[in-house]
């Protein structure tokens, strides 16, 4: 069963009251949701696929807290929050939230675009359902 997803605005909050937020000139959020497309269409440009219903997700708990601390040592990164869904989810449900605060905007975003990457691409397991 899928988890409620957080409040970016508590989120926030949080970043702006913590010890670090002094060092942070921008936070950015990440926020993943499935799609009705499929991932080979989008990226690949396979058609005939069908739609999207649903995803199985699953992640690597420790990876994703090990991804977090190691970008937390990137150039100008001073804040990491993630968060991870798990289970059945349909089209249009949060698949992840990652928050990423530092110094200047380059940081942030490249932070932000490295981290989603390495969760996506090493640390979950997402299964296509197509209706």
């Amino acid at each position: 069963m899928a988890k409620q997803a957080p409040s970016m605005d508590q989120w926030l909050e949080e970043a702006k009251a913590s010890d670090v937020a002094e060092q942070c000139g921008m936070f950015l959020v990440h926020n993943g949701v499935v799609r009705v497309t499929p991932k080979a269409q989008v990226r690949e440009g396979k058609e005939g696929l069908g739609d999207v219903a649903q995803v199985e997700f699953s992640y690597d708990e420790a990876g994703v807290a090990a991804a977090v601390e190691e970008a937390l040592t990137w150039p100008g990164v001073y804040y990491v929050k993630t968060w991870l869904n798990e289970g059945v989810l349909s089209v249009g449900d949060s698949i992840m939230y990652v928050l990423i605060g530092a110094d200047i905007r380059p940081n942030c975003i490249d932070a932000l675009q490295k981290l989603v990457g390495k969760i996506k691409n090493d640390l979950v397991v997402e299964k296509e359902i197509y209706a």
